[in-house]
């Protein structure tokens, strides 16, 4: 354990700015015994004297006094900006969910890079489980993701609106209903391809369950830009609440995207941990995100013809 306080190292620093042990005293406003001892012992400790002592009460720093004295003051005015809170924020922690990332992260970046290009942020591209996680644990400052598996602690800002649409091949038979959009009973009655992401899953079963209507999964798809090329290929319907622009899977299989017209909606939010206060660089930032992400139409039905 190191022996020397901070108040040995004030008065030591206080000493070499008056040029004196009594003015120091004075300008501490303690005894200056009580300040001759601690330098005593501050110097005891170091092995060798910080200052020179000479007729008449000035003093000066040693050479190696004006070094260690230097780096003194410096820590201790760290220190004190430490205290009052003037440190650098740390970087925001922004997470957002997986299937979100490509169509929301990339143009909500270039937009701060323009709104506020002060915020550092770290970006992460997470899934329903680690979202929640790296909020509940302090890892996470802000997250964007769907409204499933977040705990009754999290504050939500709810930033649009979205309703679930299929992805098909473009000769699949349920592309007469482009102009009119699908219902959940037209869908019921084809194999289904659905993301395996467990709450996403569980939440699309329930869509067709909640209506008492059958439904039979074809596949299940690890990610959504899987989904799309099996739906594309003709292996079944997919179906989604997030939709990527372009008419065409990445294999390059054309592909047709119908709204589903009685599914309802569902909300994408913003989300913080109740009780976690977000530095000011954070909280500015869950200020200006719904103003940032601007909503495509929902409903607009896609094909390539």
């Amino acid at each position: 354990m190191i022996p020397t306080t901070l108040r040995q190292i004030e008065y030591a620093t206080a000493t070499a700015r008056c040029g004196g042990v009594t003015a120091a005293a004075e300008a501490l406003n303690v005894s200056q015994p009580a300040l001759s001892v601690a330098l005593a012992q501050l110097e005891q400790t170091l092995g060798q004297p910080l200052f020179l002592r000479r007729p008449g009460g000035r003093i000066t720093p040693t050479a190696f006094g004006r070094g260690w004295l230097a780096e003194a003051q410096a820590q201790l005015d760290a220190l004190s900006r430490l205290m009052s809170g003037e440190t650098p924020a740390a970087p925001v922690r922004l997470a957002c969910f997986e299937d979100l990332a490509p169509t929301l992260l990339a143009p909500l970046l270039r937009k701060l890079a323009t709104a506020a290009p002060d915020i550092r942020l770290e970006p992460a591209v997470l899934s329903f489980e680690s979202i929640a996680e790296g909020l509940r644990q302090g890892r996470v400052d802000l997250a964007l993701t769907w409204d499933l598996g977040l705990d009754s602690l999290t504050e939500k800002t709810v930033l649009m609106q979205v309703a679930p649409h299929a992805v098909i091949a473009t000769d699949h038979p349920l592309l007469r209903m482009a102009k009119r959009g699908l219902t959940l009973e037209a869908l019921s009655e084809y194999p289904l391809i659905l993301a395996d992401q467990g709450l996403s899953l569980g939440h699309m079963r329930a869509l067709f369950t909640a209506r008492g209507l059958p439904f039979q999964i074809a596949h299940r798809t690890a990610t959504l830009d899987l989904m799309r090329s099996f739906a594309a290929n003709g292996l079944g319907v997919g179906i989604s609440y997030t939709r990527p622009h372009g008419r065409r899977s990445q294999d390059g299989a054309r592909l047709a995207t119908l709204s589903i017209t009685d599914a309802g909606t569902e909300p994408v939010i913003l989300a913080r941990m109740a009780g976690n206060t977000l530095h000011p660089p954070a909280a500015r930032l869950a200020d200006l995100i719904p103003g940032l992400l601007i909503q495509s139409d929902p409903d607009q039905t896609e094909t390539d013809t």
